[in-house]
């Protein structure tokens, strides 16, 4: 069936063409109320959005097909991320496309608070010449204090060091390597507050960073400091910055964004030493049409390939990787699923899950891997899980999760290991790529046994004694179930030996309790793929 994507706020047209070149179904809709939205959104697979449209857990809930969340812009402040993600949802965003018109206003909005260019404009139009009362200052040679210094904030410093400003920045994401790369000397936030001349913020609004100039950190900055804020509002307490502005603390401040959004009154509006913008950030036409078609690529990429580029909640797969990750994520999920029914059959509660890979698999992206193990070991355990949701869910069950990779040789091309630690006991399942795209069981317990997953299994633990076989066979035809495969395998001669088998239909359980009741069955556990 073909994917359907729902645009709900004004997107380019060439975006909208993309959706269609590639083969998914499109609607345009801006401007739908959120109940006109909730009414229809259930029958699509991927929203489209920028800033306006609102997605709440309310949305979400009305919307069981949806698979993907398309944000045309940076911030994600508009998307329940958290809901979103616990229902199994993909959200994404697009960083690169509006980056450098973001920075580039950071930087004139700098200027304009250095000259003064909005007062001395509105006074100049008033038919006054009012010289003298202008005094700007120099950027040459000021210090510059960023807080954030990723994608946009590095742009910054690039414009910034063109400017010969001295840049420090404040960020506990950025390494000393890449501090040094850019030319900035990395600070702690008290001592950045205590030499920057203008302190300019490029951080995403999180718990960490809201009020990150906060009352005291205002207080604490040298006197006469300039700030710009073309961020998020809300990483400034503006009815402080507003008694700074008024004490002279602070010289002046830049404001693109505001806590709360249209900002329509605000004690800052009425000081003469504030420039504002109505959060005009990305507002460039290059950069409208960058986030667009960006969002319309990486949702027509997910939607048709299951390649994630810049999720918000799900490790990334490009493009490129996506076709040959493909089979190993179905080999982690099938591997997870075998290990999640036999812990559901009674095995305990799983309490730590080691994945290990070797050959083939070792160099791969394993985030993805690890996260549809983790899919398939929790699918029998709940409902509604998937890669975008298991690692969280894993995570607040407290299951402990550790990847090992194996740089030797290996029996197997390409071989995964899973070892499920429950408060019961540990077991091991491990798996292979036949023909390097079919996943096939190699290893169960330690015990050696080749069997490709089929749809309807049984598997058998016993001891390996003469007629087993034989009466399990019989005990299968006598109820009409008809034997696809069957593996066999064991510990050692007279010891544990493990049966799987592949039927043609589920195994009913009046015939599960016949094969529970043979003699030598020492366990008997239906599985489904």
């Amino acid at each position: 069936m073909t994917a359907r994507v729902l645009i709900s706020d004004k997107l380019s047209p060439a975006a909208v063409e993309i959706f269609r070149t590639r083969g998914l179904s499109v609607d345009l809709w801006p401007g739908l109320t959120p109940a006109e939205l909730r009414a229809v959104i259930g029958d699509y697979d991927g929203l489209a959005i920028r800033s306006a449209t609102k997605v709440t857990r309310e949305l979400l809930d009305a919307a069981p097909r949806l698979r993907i969340i398309g944000r045309a812009g940076i911030g994600v402040d508009n998307v329940d991320v958290k809901s979103a993600t616990a229902r199994g949802v993909v959200v994404m965003n697009t960083p690169n496309g509006n980056a450098i018109t973001t920075a580039e206003h950071a930087i004139a909005m700098m200027f304009a608070l250095a000259r003064q260019i909005p007062e001395a404009t509105a006074s100049t139009r008033a038919g006054k010449w009012e010289k003298n009362r202008f005094l700007g200052v120099e950027l040459t040679a000021k210090t510059l204090g960023l807080i954030g210094c990723g994608n946009i904030g590095s742009i910054v410093v690039e414009r910034a060091l063109g400017l010969r400003m001295r840049v420090i920045a404040y960020d506990p994401y950025l390494t000393e390597k890449r501090a040094l790369d850019l030319g900035v000397e990395k600070l702690e936030l008290a001592e950045l507050l205590a030499r920057a001349d203008v302190i300019t913020l490029h951080t995403p609004l999180t718990d960490a960073t809201r009020n990150i100039l906060s009352r005291d950190a205002i207080a604490a900055c040298k006197r006469g400091v300039r700030i710009v804020n073309c961020a998020r509002g809300g990483l400034v307490d503006e009815a402080a910055l507003a008694e700074a502005l008024q004490s002279g603390q602070v010289a002046g401040a830049a404001l693109d964004v505001f806590e709360t959004e249209p900002a329509t009154s605000s004690p800052l509006f009425a000081l003469d030493n504030v420039v504002c913008t109505p959060h005009l950030g990305a507002a460039t036409s290059e950069a409208q049409e960058n986030v667009a078609l960006q969002v319309a690529e990486q949702m027509s990429d997910f939607l048709l390939t299951g390649a994630v580029s810049n999720a918000i909640n799900m490790a990334s797969v490009s493009a490129e990787d996506a076709p040959r990750l493909k089979p190993y994520i179905e080999l982690c999920r099938l591997l997870g699923l075998f290990a999640g029914q036999m812990t559901q059959a009674g095995e305990g509660v799983p309490r730590s899950v080691s994945v290990e890979y070797e050959g083939l698999a070792a160099p791969l992206n394993h985030r993805p891997l690890t996260a549809a193990l983790l899919s398939g070991l929790l699918t029998p355990l709940m409902a509604g899980v998937n890669m975008v949701n298991a690692p969280v869910i894993a995570r607040e069950r407290g299951l402990d999760v550790a990847e090992t990779v194996h740089d030797r040789p290996s029996e197997y091309q390409t071989l995964v290991r899973v070892t499920i630690a429950t408060d019961r006991q540990t077991r091991s399942v491990a798996g292979t790529l036949f023909a390097g795209a079919r996943p096939r069981l190699v290893e169960i317990k330690g015990i050696k046994v080749e069997a490709d997953f089929g749809r309807s299994m049984l598997y058998v633990t016993n001891q390996d004694r003469p007629g087993f076989i034989g009466r399990f066979g019989a005990t299968l035809a006598d109820a009409g179930i008809n034997i696809a495969t069957f593996h066999l395998g064991r510990a050692e001669t007279g010891g544990d030996a493990i049966c799987l088998v592949s039927v043609d239909q589920p195994v009913p359980d009046a015939v599960l309790a016949a094969v529970r009741a043979l003699p030598l069955v020492m366990q008997a556990t239906p599985l489904e793929f």
